[in-house]
């Protein structure tokens, strides 16, 4: 169990010491280890003080100056509609540009690098807390959250690439989840033996769950936000109700230390079960396990994601150095890709066309097209990389999410909500075929449907950009 004691080592061992030995590795056991309107409009003076005016002497200046006064409120408008059109466009392509960028941890270098997927270089490293395990990114691109041992939560802005703040964990983290809205990170605490949840609106903890958790390590949140999944180090996986923050079921499947992933439409969890050398699939449904998956090789694992589309599962193997595809329609293994010496972290980008695997001995990063399941590049990074993350995925199913919400709320009636939903239903069926220009034109009507509502008043400026920068998200991410 190299992982579990990685974990417990003492800060004042050397790089040296810690690094492996081809030797060591090969005689080691199996290692598991938008704006509100406000002043805009013309304001109209009085009916009968216009009349007045109009019949007087004065009345053609008047006029002139009433003409003049419109023309400069009518003016200032346009202005105000540019500017807020010319800012629109500019953050949407910063947000593309983040959309684009994975983050790093490099556990022996106290570090974070920053890797450009255009051009698969790293374009920054950020110097962090002692030994960062786990990073999460939000919706948004604007935010990386990493754990880490000595201080708890690192938090970087992606917009200069420096920590910002800081958030206290008992025990550090570890494993860690930004729920679809952006507005929580869930921190898995393995030593503190607590799940944290941190408001990224003031970055404080918000709450901390203590029972029921048996030492957890990873964390996966499902798509409407409504559930977190953890494991733990007796072989559980603890199911979270995000709305109340309370354990509400545990599912045995045999796994220790074990990487998470649900599908994309929220109906599966994956979790690698390192005892049995396995990969277990849990409906959500029921809790249950419905369904596992053999490795060849036996498994032990850290890194575990799912395509966007919900086709492939791709699973970092330590044992022999390399990835596994497994096909998510049959759930049987249908590709072993070879990469670097100890596969840890996996991240697939959010087009799905790549799959990111941080090698853990190796100092590296390897780029597998999911074409054709082959590397297709190597980065270097820092020391010991060990996590990678791209920001959280926006689904279709969480917007629907935020819609019902707003029906809950009393903000928008069934009738307006219905149309909203219907677009994104019709979205989800086409993407299930792959990025379609149909699915975009429906995304776009989606957005012009919100822009009226705000227009017409159903929904606040803020309340309507919240659902347009989601479905921008998914656009950036189908290549719309």
């Amino acid at each position: 169990m190299r992982f579990k004691l990685f974990l417990a080592f003492d800060q004042d061992v050397s790089d040296e010491e810690r690094l492996p030995t081809p030797t060591q590795k090969a005689q080691s056991a199996p290692k598991y280890a938008a704006p509100q309107r406000s002043g805009m409009e013309p304001r109209f003076v009085n009916n009968n003080q216009t009349s007045s005016r109009l019949g007087s002497s004065r009345g053609g200046e008047t006029m002139t100056n009433f003409a003049q006064m419109f023309s400069k409120l009518f003016f200032g408008a346009a202005v105000r509609v540019v500017t807020l059109a010319l800012f629109l466009v500019l953050f949407g392509a910063i947000t593309a540009l983040a959309q684009t960028r994975a983050y790093v941890t490099n556990d022996l270098s106290r570090s974070v690098s920053v890797i450009d997927t255009a051009t698969n270089t790293v374009i920054a490293t950020i110097p962090v807390g002692d030994f960062p395990i786990g990073v999460a990114v939000t919706p948004n691109a604007a935010f990386a959250y990493v754990t880490t041992f000595s201080a708890g939560v690192s938090v970087i802005s992606t917009a200069t690439n420096t920590v910002v703040a800081t958030v206290p964990i008992q025990g550090g983290g570890v494993g860690i989840a930004i729920t679809p809205d952006g507005a929580f990170a869930y921190v898995a605490s393995f030593f503190g033996n607590t799940v944290s949840v941190i408001s990224t609106t003031s970055n404080k903890v918000t709450a901390t769950l203590f029972g029921g958790l048996g030492l957890p390590f990873s964390v996966a949140i499902t798509p409407n936000g409504a559930f977190a999944y953890v494991t733990n180090e007796g072989g559980e996986v603890a199911v979270i109700n995000t709305a109340t923050n309370t354990v509400t079921a545990t599912v045995e499947f045999g796994g220790i230390q074990s990487p998470i992933a649900i599908t994309p439409n929220g109906a599966f969890v994956y979790v690698v079960s390192q005892v049995d050398s396995n990969v277990s699939v849990i409906s959500t449904a029921t809790n249950t396990v419905v369904a596992t998956i053999p490795i060849p090789m036996g498994i032990t694992s850290h890194g575990l994601d799912i395509t966007p589309n919900g086709k492939f599962a791709y699973v970092g193997n330590v044992s022999d150095d390399s990835v596994y595809v497994i096909d998510t329609a049959t759930n049987t293994v249908v590709a072993a890709v070879s990469v670097g010496a100890d596969p840890f972290g996996v991240a697939i980008n959010p087009n799905g066309t790549f799959a990111y695997v941080t090698n853990f001995a190796d100092n590296t990063v390897s780029v597998i097209s999911t074409a054709t399941n082959t590397v297709v590049a190597t980065i270097p990074v820092g020391n010991n990389p060990f996590s990678i993350a791209f920001p959280v995925r926006i689904q279709v199913a969480s917007i629907i999410a935020r819609v019902e919400a707003l029906v809950t709320a009393g903000t928008l009636t069934q009738n307006k909500a219905s149309g909203l939903i219907a677009k994104l239903k019709g979205v989800e069926a086409k993407l299930e075929h792959g990025p379609t220009g149909a699915a975009c034109n429906q995304l776009n009507a989606f957005i012009n449907q919100v822009n009226a509502f705000i227009n017409n008043g159903s929904l606040t400026a803020a309340q309507g950009q919240t659902l347009i920068d989601a479905v921008n998200a998914i656009k950036a991410n189908t290549g719309c």
